[in-house]
C-alpha cells in the first residue's frame, strides 16, 4: 500500500502553466486544493530560481512585470524550502545511484525531487519524464 503524501512541492512547469493561463495565485492554489485536498503546497528554492530565470527571459516589460508579481505572490502564499546539506546529500546519492545505472537526471529536477522526498512530499509537475527516474518519488500531474 502506498503511503499518504504529506504535501506537494510545485515544479516550475505547473506554475508557468498557471501564469500562462492568467490565473492569479489565489485561483491557482484553489485549483490545486481541488485536486489534492488539504495537503500543504510548497516550493523548493530551486523552483523559485527556475521561475526567476523566466522573469528575466521575458521578452516584454508587461510579461516581466506579470511574472514577477505572480512569483512574489506565490512566495508570500506558500513556504519555500531551501536546499539543505541533508537535501544535497540525498541528491548526491540519487544522482550517483542513477548514474551507475546509466540514467541521467537533470540536476535542477534532482534537487527538487530530493527536497520533496526529504519531507515525504510529492512533486506536482507537467513534465514527469525526469522526475519519474527518481526512486520513491510520488508525482502528481496537475
Amino acid at each position: 500500500m502506498e503511503s499518504a503524501i504529506l504535501g506537494v512541492i510545485l515544479d516550475s512547469s505547473v506554475v508557468i502553466e498557471a501564469e500562462r493561463q492568467h490565473l492569479n495565485v489565489v485561483q491557482f492554489l484553489k485549483q490545486i486544493a481541488q485536486t489534492i485536498g488539504e495537503h500543504e503546497v510548497a516550493l523548493s528554492s530551486i523552483t523559485v530560481a527556475e521561475l526567476v530565470h523566466g522573469i528575466y527571459r521575458a521578452n516584454t516589460e508587461e510579461r516581466r512585470t506579470r511574472r514577477r508579481a505572480f512569483v512574489d505572490d506565490l512566495k508570500a502564499a506558500v513556504p519555500v524550502y531551501p536546499i539543505t546539506d541533508n537535501t544535497a546529500e540525498l541528491a548526491g546519492k540519487l544522482s550517483g545511484d542513477s548514474a551507475a545505472k546509466g540514467v541521467t537526471i537533470p540536476f535542477d529536477d534532482l534537487l527538487i525531487g530530493a527536497c520533496a522526498l526529504e519531507r515525504g512530499y510529492a512533486v506536482a509537475t507537467r513534465n514527469q519524464r525526469h522526475f519519474q527516474e527518481i526512486p520513491g518519488l510520488r508525482l502528481l500531474e496537475l
